[in-house]
């Protein structure tokens, strides 16, 4: 079985995206596999190394 998540993104991209929702600011959480939007509470995940800005796709984050 393999883990389709991987924390090896492109740090140009990094610096180029942004959340869809807010247009905020995103967060590179490297142990999640995921960007965090603080402003939307979503993470987005990031599989095969792409990032999947997609709302519906995204977990909610608590709190």
């Amino acid at each position: 079985m393999t883990d389709d998540r991987s924390p090896e993104v492109d740090p140009r991209l990094l610096e180029v995206l942004v959340c869809p929702v807010t247009r905020g600011p995103l967060e590179y959480d490297r142990e999640r596999a995921e960007l965090v939007s603080r402003g939307a509470k979503l993470a987005y995940p990031i599989r095969d190394g792409v990032p999947i800005m997609l709302p519906e796709e995204a977990r909610a984050l608590e709190g």
